[in-house]
């Protein structure tokens, strides 16, 4: 990997961007060579001051917006092939299917008999289960692609990306600004009283922002789940859209009692235990990853870069972290998605995290629990890489603008 380097990091950089994380709490050499008997302190960035929250909020708003369009069919297909291993059929009911795979099979005479060996549908009839052909069931990333865009139509690849949109912009908006704010708090306290806990700043204000933001935003995120694993099967109707999923979740709990009512609403917080196992660690491995690898590069840039070399070292450091980050928690993305697809609700809010991830090892061992995990590792590179190098483009590009004022 490659050293420091000997000029000091651009001034715009974020603080914690800042951070020797090959030392605890070393200063840049800049500032080492300056007051080398002066006890280490963090100089503070001037863009952490000249941006405020809302604009924090925006610029990230904007990165998630553009995010959630581009990698919404690598979601699409890692919920289907995890809703497939949960058991969600992506066929039409048996007695439907039935009649048409009779239609089908000339060796069949009656509904109750079973195809002959030979027959290439293998459909059983009548009482007995039927065995649904190779194109009802999903092999992979490709081939959900493949068999959505055919038998739904291409649109269905971006399923559920108003929900998408819906959570997050508000979901980025609060975490991106609230990790910076957390981050340079924890700096300052720690360079001052403990400063070997400095490099531990992003992992914690990661865990604190991320967890924020997922308990805001889980119901959104529950009708987003839930559009993106279920299939229509008529032609002509337009599935649900979010809000009549949220509806959909909450009918079977409604009642004339205001106060049932009240409690039947944590029903949208269905599988948060799971989301927050899951992106909590996703989130510490992201930023513990990230700012090592975005400061080196950034550091080789440094005073001169500009906002192309900026969008460079952001995006690769984004990259590698959010795929080392998903590869590492797709069993709990597994959990998350079994947990808000459960359709019996006495079920879905006795079930724990730890139980679903029990359940999915006795169903499929470890290929079970890692279900999904190209699409998802190919989803969220691009995705942290896109928001973290456009977050961190706007700041660069209103700092230099505060400067030139």
């Amino acid at each position: 990997m490659v050293g420091p380097s000997r000029h000091s990091l651009p001034q715009w950089m974020s603080a914690a961007s800042r951070v020797d994380f090959d030392g605890a709490a070393n200063v840049s050499r800049s500032d080492a060579s300056a007051s080398p008997s002066s006890p280490p302190h963090r100089r503070s960035s001037s863009s952490d001051s000249d941006m405020g929250f809302g604009e924090r909020a925006l610029s990230a708003a904007g990165a998630a917006f553009l995010s959630a369009i581009l990698v919404n069919p690598l979601d699409v297909a890692k919920t289907r092939l995890q809703a497939q291993a949960a058991g969600v059929p992506y066929y039409p009911s048996q007695p439907q299917y039935g009649r048409q795979m009779a239609s089908l099979c000339a060796n069949t005479i009656l509904s109750d008999i079973r195809c002959s060996p030979s027959c290439a549908h293998g459909g059983i009839f009548g009482t007995e289960a039927a065995r649904p052909p190779d194109r009802f069931q999903y092999k992979g990333t490709l081939d959900v692609f493949y068999k959505v865009v055919r038998q739904e139509g291409f649109a269905r690849l971006w399923r559920g990306t108003n929900a998408g949109l819906a959570l997050a912009v508000p979901t980025v908006g609060i975490y991106l600004p609230c990790y910076d704010m957390f981050r340079n708090w924890i700096e300052e306290f720690t360079t001052c009283n403990a400063p070997n806990l400095t490099p531990y700043a992003p992992l914690v204000a990661g865990s604190l922002a991320r967890s924020l933001a997922c308990i805001t935003c889980s119901p959104i995120e529950l009708a987003r789940t839930r559009m993106q694993a279920y299939k229509e099967f008529q032609n002509g109707v337009k599935p649900p859209g979010m809000w009549k999923t949220l509806l959909g979740v909450l009918s079977p709990h409604r009642s004339t009692s205001n106060h049932q009512n009240l409690q039947s609403y944590r029903i949208l917080w269905t599988g948060v235990g799971a989301q927050l196992a899951r992106d909590v660690p996703f989130s510490a491995i992201c930023w513990s990853t990230l700012e090592p690898i975005r400061r080196r590069l950034l550091a080789l840039v440094g005073e001169e870069g500009h906002a192309v070399s900026v969008l460079g070292a952001n995006f690769s450091a984004g990259f590698v972290a959010g795929s080392l980050a998903a590869a590492a928690t797709c069993p709990l993305d597994v959990a998350k998605t079994r947990r808000q697809i459960e359709k019996d609700p006495a079920r879905a809010l006795k079930m724990t995290t730890r139980q679903t991830l029990a359940e999915i090892w006795r169903d499929g061992g470890l290929k079970g629990l890692f279900t999904g995990v190209g699409p998802r590792v190919g989803r969220a590179g691009p995705s942290v890489g896109i928001v973290v190098s456009f977050y961190e483009v706007v700041k660069y590009v209103l700092h230099r603008r505060h400067m030139d004022l």
